[in-house]
């Protein structure tokens, strides 16, 4: 298997701004177009989005897949069945990262996964230290645990100045969904 990029980094996008996840998306789909192979696992999501479409466009070389049920999930009343989806899509992350045929490996909300507890950041960083060194890892969504930073080697914080959320916009198909 050839190495491609060298070394593979560790990226978090975090804040309460929107653009993770399009941020990453963006950094899957220019991956595509250098050869790259991609592969992004959407925790909590189970929604049907756009990127889905794409992603399928795309295959084999960039694969999305969700683990959510759909809808909001709230910290403190968590269903049982998120919780084991999550744990699911955790062991395919170490899966898909530890095999090392992705180039980049898209953790998309892992961050909220963390924040609900339904895994410890410790969990995550093993899987993420122990990766291959050719494997580029993205962790997204808010409140990013503070070791997860701290081993990050880069970090964005989108900051929320404006959003049109708050004057009754609905999420509109093909810009948040």
């Amino acid at each position: 298997m050839e190495k491609k990029l060298s070394p593979g980094l560790i990226q978090v996008y975090t804040g309460d701004g929107k653009g993770k996840t399009t941020c990453a998306l963006g950094l899957g789909f220019r991956a595509v177009g250098r050869g790259l192979k991609v592969f992004m696992i959407q925790f909590i999501k189970g929604e049907d989005t756009g990127e889905l479409y794409t992603a399928a466009r795309l295959l084999p070389d960039f694969t999305i897949r969700q683990s959510g049920l759909g809808g909001f999930i709230r910290k403190g009343s968590l269903d049982p069945e998120d919780v084991a989806r999550a744990r699911q899509a955790l062991d395919l992350a170490r899966e898909i990262i530890m095999a090392g045929e992705y180039d980049l490996v898209i953790l998309d909300e892992i961050n909220v996964a963390m924040y609900f507890g339904f895994f410890a950041p410790d969990e995550v960083l093993g899987i993420i230290q122990a990766r291959p060194s050719h494997v580029e890892v993205v962790l997204t969504g808010r409140y990013a645990p503070e070791e997860i930073v701290a081993a990050a080697d880069l970090v964005t914080e989108m900051k929320a100045i404006k959003h049109y959320y708050t004057a009754g916009v609905k999420a509109r198909r093909g810009i948040e969904h």
